[in-house]
């Protein structure tokens, strides 16, 4: 779930939500209402051991293999906003229009 509870996203509407919590005709939206208080405890008990309980169970082989997958997607990742960058500066320098006569 957001950390954040969700707003209007449109100007108008935003300053009215505002307006109308600061004058406390409508209040702020609970973000745990309908949820089981149960099942959101068990829920968090079972993130917080969950990264170690996966890596205890993992060989260091796997753990390595993981490893290797996210490095090359980040790098492959990185690679793609360079090749946008480049394409992007190169598609400028086409539009250049020379001032002399």
């Amino acid at each position: 779930m957001s950390k954040h509870p969700k707003r209007p996203r449109d100007t108008n509407q935003l300053a009215k939500y505002i307006v109308d919590l600061s004058t406390g005709e409508e209040k702020e939206p609970d973000e745990n209402e309908g949820k089981d208080p149960a099942a959101v405890a068990l829920g968090r008990k079972g993130g917080l051991k969950g990264g170690k309980a996966r890596a205890k169970k993992l060989t260091a082989e796997e753990r390595s293999a993981i490893a290797k997958k996210a490095a090359k997607a980040r790098w492959d990742k990185a690679k793609l906003r360079e090749d946008d960058a480049s394409s992007a500066s190169e598609g400028k320098s086409k539009h250049i229009i020379s001032t002399d006569h």
